[in-house]
């Protein structure tokens, strides 16, 4: 049997992405799969691009990565943009939107946010009815599973059986009609949503990494053992705060608090 670790929403964050690697490789781990927004909100991009190509099997491009890489993006738009330079740029734009494989008989799909584009949510504990995603919501499970146009797929491929993807932040498992749903939840920028109050202590447990390890037959079509496992991480959070600190990223002050709080 294989191992293979999902990961997703590094948002350039490397203190967390390195402790994640290190948690990765002492497992015996050696297929990492990426599913996007691997850029914005702290103060490495480069350094997080350039490990992700050398580690990751498989990147997926994100709804955070699609924006800043666009083509034709002026100078001084974006911060990360100048940080990571043309040529990581045009990588990044050129990333796939999803990737899907079998594994112990189960057509296994993934992809940043939804079948419908880098910025649906679909959020099985929330329903970010207020926020700016109000009109982008999935709210049928099964509409998770959906052969679109946005994917390039149509009625005549196979329904996966299996979905995993990021985007949310906070990470999720649950099955729904013979299906499973996964969310790996975010290596760089934890958020935990039910979090208001930023002098819990307990807030601690929502602030750490996570990812998700996958175990069972790669690339077999034969029904067999599956496993998931959900890996939650501690990081030095401190670290990446004062690399923020020190850093002339705009904004920082709120991804500051959200390292510190996992508030969103």
């Amino acid at each position: 049997m294989e191992k293979i670790a999902i990961i997703s929403d590094i948002h350039g964050n490397l203190t967390a992405l390195q402790a994640v690697l290190a948690d990765i490789e002492s497992r015996g781990i050696t297929k990492i799969y990426c599913l996007g927004d691997i850029i914005v909100k702290c103060p490495e991009p480069s350094e997080v691009v350039d490990i992700l190509k050398e580690k990751c099997e498989v990147i997926i491009k994100g709804n955070c990565d699609d924006v800043i890489s666009r083509p034709g993006v002026e100078p001084g738009k974006f911060w990360s943009r100048d940080k990571i330079g043309e040529e990581r740029a045009n990588y990044i734009y050129n990333l796939p939107i999803f990737t899907e494989f079998y594994i112990s008989g189960y057509l296994v799909r993934l992809f940043h946010a939804s079948p419908f584009s880098l910025e649906h949510i679909f959020n099985p504990m929330y329903s970010n009815v207020d926020t700016p995603y109000y009109n982008k919501l999935v709210t049928n499970p099964e509409d998770m599973f959906l052969n679109t146009e946005f994917l390039g797929k149509t009625e005549n491929d196979p329904i996966p059986d299996v979905i995993g993807y990021g985007h949310l932040h906070t990470p999720n498992l649950f099955r729904f009609k013979n299906k499973t749903l996964f969310n790996c939840g975010s290596v760089g920028i934890p958020t935990e949503m039910a979090n208001t109050d930023e002098n819990d202590k307990t807030n601690k447990f929502s602030t750490l990494s996570s990812y998700m390890i996958l175990e069972g037959n790669f690339n077999s079509h034969t029904l067999s053992s599956l496993s998931f496992t959900l890996v939650r991480l501690p990081y030095n959070v401190e670290e990446e705060i004062r690399r923020l600190q020190v850093c002339d990223m705009p904004n920082k002050d709120i991804i500051i608090k959200n390292l510190k709080t996992a508030i969103h």
